[in-house]
């Protein structure tokens, strides 16, 4: 146990349970404990394997390649359609995680056994995510937006269209474009 996550699991809360039972599960798989992002994470040999985070629906287990693993019990979430390599494992109570144990364990040894072959999820490239029109006007007509945002890394660039694209209304897309067209400008991305 890492002192350091205590306080994640003694802040009162509705999955205290939940999240100490899993919290006993993933060290008995032999993983380090950390915390990033606000959340205990386990490690194997410094690679992310696995984080503890709960919601207002129901609590999970975050597995960062999930998307690589087998799934033969069919219980791996993607949490949304734009969550490329991460899956879950959700849990409503602390009886299906008893139940769960044995097979939470076996995923937990599988996605080890990922990190330790190096194989990398196949992340869609840029050009894959939607463009939004009214984005794309802009780029059209602002040859230096344009170079900006090519500029940019990939990860800021599809951070930008999912940001732009997810809007729906387009009076929406055009205020969020037009926000940010001055960071974009200054080569930053959506969150620096």
């Amino acid at each position: 146990m890492n002192p350091k996550a205590d306080f994640f699991f003694d802040e009162p809360g509705q999955w205290q349970k939940e999240f100490e039972k899993l919290r006993t599960i993933l060290l008995d798989t032999g993983l380090e404990e950390e915390v990033k992002w606000g959340c205990p994470c386990y490690t194997y040999h410094g690679k992310n394997i696995i984080l503890i985070h709960g919601f207002k629906e129901y609590c999970a287990l975050l597995l960062f390649k999930g998307a690589l693993l087998k799934d033969t019990d069919n219980i791996l979430i993607q949490q949304t359609e734009n969550v490329q390599a991460a899956r879950q494992i959700r849990f409503t109570g602390l009886q299906e995680i008893n139940d769960w144990e044995k097979v939470i364990k076996t995923y937990v040894y599988e996605a080890v056994e990922v990190e330790k072959s190096g194989i990398q999820v196949k992340m869609k490239e840029t050009r894959e995510f939607e463009m939004p029109e009214e984005f794309q006007h802009k780029l059209n007509e602002n040859p230096e937006l344009q170079e900006a945002f090519e500029a940019l890394t990939p990860g800021r660039q599809r951070a930008y269209l999912l940001h732009f694209s997810s809007a729906k209304q387009p009076k929406t897309r055009e205020a969020r474009i037009e926000k940010y067209i001055p960071q974009i400008l200054k080569r930053k991305g959506l969150n620096d």
